[in-house]
């Protein structure tokens, strides 16, 4: 199923990197002699480019190294780790030391644009195809759902950025940045466009393509980050109300293989290890346990907070962080002391096994983007806020019932406040322990209006009006000549 789902089309892919980024995404040349038109002829042609757009999920510039960084390492969830001087600029990420020329918001800046790049390419060329009206119009709801995550990311990283919705001309190369409402604005609508034709499910050879509740549950999260807590309600009880999705029974598993697609899955990267390395991503193992027996690289280590957030007991404690001495999930050894890292520990739900051959990279484990655990929050945080905090209890002691397992009632136990100011801060720390370590933490805080204060608890150096946002990566600035701005104090 894995297999099918993420092959690559060298033929689209090669037309796709027309306009991609070496040195900078919006000032590149196109590369090569293959055409649009001499290839958007087929209903293959058109599940080839809407695959290439997916293809970007698994990049290296999208979910891998920088994204860890700007998501996880950056916040009071985890500290860079691997060795002390691996990785300067994840260090500087940490310390929010950071200037416009760190490496990670380029990264990340060029992946996706590029990836904006190959949605606009299918969403404008796909309609032209004479094929089945209904896969037609999936298709291109496919590629706006993942145009609107590529920009949502962006957005909350950035702020105003270039806002472009057909594929660049050499005359459009240099735009300036465009105010981030318009930016929301078209997220909101490319992610309604998607809920109105992608189905509830799809058979098992294309499960893990977004679905209507993979759409609908993206609004909720966007308009949770735009404070409009009666469309977040909307949209999370859409997903609830569907039918389509249950919590996994076990919490410990749910980030393993056999957890993989499942009940709670609302949308995941799906990654296949393959020996062409063609299927993979290096997202478990740039996190993986340093040096004998995983031989991953030990970043995103979680950090003294993180762990003492969890109430005693919580299960949820253990199965996310891996300790020195703890046998490895697959009970295939126990993990040694490598005496290079510093207060040694992984994040244990982006484990994976070592492959067969040896190696770590290109590993096959999924990437949860959006789980139904998130969705009861999101709804459990909105009904709070607008007065119902009898519903929001349901959903937030959903979560906490999981958790707890057939443990007994005083382990993780039911929450009962019902002040609005007390179960928000319940609900907030819910999301934390919940959702540690997957890359929500920072756009949390962020949206929370809390980031200064909580970074500032945690020792480190934040600037209010300043590091909310991450620099436009200077090379940007200076190839526009100026069109493209640069943040505030940066």
């Amino acid at each position: 199923m894995k297999n099918k789902f993420i092959r690559i089309f060298l033929s689209f892919v090669l037309l796709s990197l027309a306009a991609a980024c070496s040195e900078g995404f919006l000032e590149k040349e196109p590369l090569g002699d293959i055409t649009e038109d001499a290839y958007f002829k087929t209903e293959t042609h058109a599940l080839e480019a809407t695959n290439a757009v997916y293809n970007m999920l698994r990049r290296w510039e999208v979910h891998v190294f920088s994204y860890v960084g700007m998501t996880d390492i950056v916040s009071d969830d985890s500290d860079k780790g691997s060795t002390a001087t691996d990785a300067s600029f994840l260090l500087e990420i940490d310390n929010l030391s950071y200037n416009s020329t760190n490496i990670a918001p380029m990264t990340v800046w060029n992946g996706y644009f590029q990836g904006i790049h190959r949605a606009n390419v299918a969403i404008v060329r796909i309609p032209e195809i004479d094929m089945d009206q209904t896969l037609k119009n999936r298709l291109v709801g496919e590629a706006k759902f993942l145009r609107a995550y590529f920009y949502f990311n962006l957005v909350r990283w950035f702020g105003d950025v270039p806002l472009n919705t057909e594929p660049l001309t050499p005359d459009k190369f240099v735009q300036p940045r465009t105010p981030k409402d318009q930016v929301y604005a078209q997220i909101i609508q490319d992610l309604e466009d998607a809920a109105a034709v992608l189905p509830a499910t799809y058979p098992a050879a294309d499960k893990g393509r977004a679905t209507k509740g993979a759409a609908n549950g993206m609004l909720a999260r966007v308009y949770m980050t735009l404070g409009d807590f009666a469309k977040t309600e909307q949209k999370a009880l859409e997903v609830i109300n569907s039918g389509t999705y249950t919590l996994y029974p076990d919490y410990a598993k749910l980030f393993s293989y056999d957890g993989e697609l499942s009940s709670e899955s609302v949308f995941e990267v799906i990654n296949t290890a393959d020996d062409q390395g063609l299927g993979g991503s290096q997202y478990n193992e740039v996190q993986g346990v340093r040096g004998v027996p995983n031989l991953g690289w030990g970043f995103n280590r979680p950090s003294d907070d993180l762990i003492k957030s969890f109430e005693p007991g919580d299960p949820r404690r253990e199965a996310t962080i891996l300790y020195v001495g703890e046998v490895l999930p697959d009970g295939s050894a126990v993990i040694e002391d490598n005496p290079e890292v510093i207060n040694e520990r992984y994040n244990q739900k982006a484990w994976v096994p070592r492959r067969d051959d040896g190696r770590n990279g290109q590993g096959g484990g999924n990437i949860r983007i959006l789980r139904y655990a998130d969705i009861l929050l999101m709804a459990a945080e909105a009904l709070n806020e607008n007065g119902k905090p009898q519903d929001a209890l349901t959903y937030l002691n959903m979560v906490r019932t999981r958790a707890r397992g057939n443990r007994p009632a005083t382990i993780v136990p039911n929450v009962t406040v019902t002040d609005k100011a007390q179960l928000r801060q319940r609900i907030w720390q819910e999301r934390r322990v919940e959702l540690a370590l997957e890359q929500h933490r920072w756009f949390d805080l962020v949206r929370q209006g809390r980031v200064a204060s909580v970074m500032k608890a945690h020792g480190k150096n934040f600037q209010e009006g300043k590091n909310e946002l991450f620099p436009i990566p200077q090379n940007e600035v200076d190839i526009s000549g100026g069109v493209i701005t640069q943040n505030p104090n940066y």
